[in-house]
């Protein structure tokens, strides 16, 4: 009885601690031009009319190489609930940015935004999503 319950134990261990050592994907903002020196130096609140740079890590591979890049606005005065589509592009990853994604976007209304980011292989899924603020 005490082997069946130990190795039921270590399975759910195993399975527990190989799905958090998985890499996911994030996306980082910041206020300047993202750079191996500034890449910690992010940041979540911008200004309106402000270049808002961002970095999207991609960890697995991508077969289609085209991501799409949604910017949602939560559109009510306690920013929650209620969303709009602000923005939305498609990109297309290069062979030497098949691992990350960076640009821009300037943002001319006060608020409270998300950015998603789906691959066109599988849509439905949310490949990451991060929350950032502008303000006046």
């Amino acid at each position: 009885m005490n082997k069946i319950i130990i190795c039921i134990l270590l399975i759910f261990t195993s399975v527990f601690f190989s799905s958090c050592t998985k890499d996911k994907a994030a996306i980082l903002f910041n206020n300047n031009p993202i750079t191996t020196e500034n890449v910690m130096k992010y940041s979540s609140v911008f200004q309106t009319n402000q270049r808002i740079y961002y970095l999207i890590l991609i960890p697995k591979n991508i077969k289609t190489r085209k991501i799409e890049i949604q910017v949602i606005k939560k559109d009510n005065d306690y920013m929650r609930l209620g969303y709009n589509l602000y923005w939305s592009y498609t990109a297309y990853l290069k062979e030497e940015q098949m691992y990350y994604y960076d640009d821009y976007v300037v943002i001319q209304q006060p608020g409270a935004y998300v950015m998603r980011v789906y691959s066109k292989d599988n849509p439905t899924k949310t490949l990451c999503m991060s929350q950032f603020f502008v303000k006046n």
